[in-house]
């Protein structure tokens, strides 16, 4: 029989930095769960991944004070600012654009996100996240 599930957590935690402190600790702690244990098993997970890089992660807490955790790829907008070259968006997006990203780049983006977006194909992933670069302030160049 399947453990019974008591719910999700949903975190976004530094690749290979998770630790006890917040936002870790409590959320696993206020469910029972081993904190140091998904510590070591997300640091291990994440060790091919570029220390550092943004990684959101569901865990699923049993009944029985155990866990399983996914991990995702990072955000669209942590991709974006890494092929435009910028530390954050726009402050006013619509208003002036703050950098520029290709449709290839874009497209590269979309084949790496593919498995954690709602889209049936790489060209609507794609429209996705020219969404994304715009209301972030930066112009896509064909």
């Amino acid at each position: 029989m399947a453990k019974k599930i008591v719910g999700y957590i949903k975190l976004e935690i530094p690749a290979g930095k998770a630790n006890p402190s917040p936002p870790v600790g409590p959320a696993l702690g206020q469910r029972g769960l081993n904190i140091m244990e998904f510590c070591k098993a997300f640091n291990a997970a994440t060790q091919s991944v570029d220390p550092g890089t943004p990684t959101p992660v569901v865990i699923t807490a049993y009944a029985d004070r155990t866990f399983s955790f996914v991990t995702k790829t990072p955000p669209a907008s942590f991709f974006i600012k890494q092929a435009a070259k910028l530390q954050k968006g726009s402050s006013t997006p619509g208003k002036g654009t703050v950098g520029s990203v290709s449709m290839d780049q874009l497209r590269e983006i979309a084949e790496k996100k593919m498995p954690d977006l709602n889209a049936n194909d790489v060209d609507a992933a794609c429209r996705m996240l020219v969404g994304s670069a715009r209301s972030m302030g930066i112009q896509v160049t064909e």
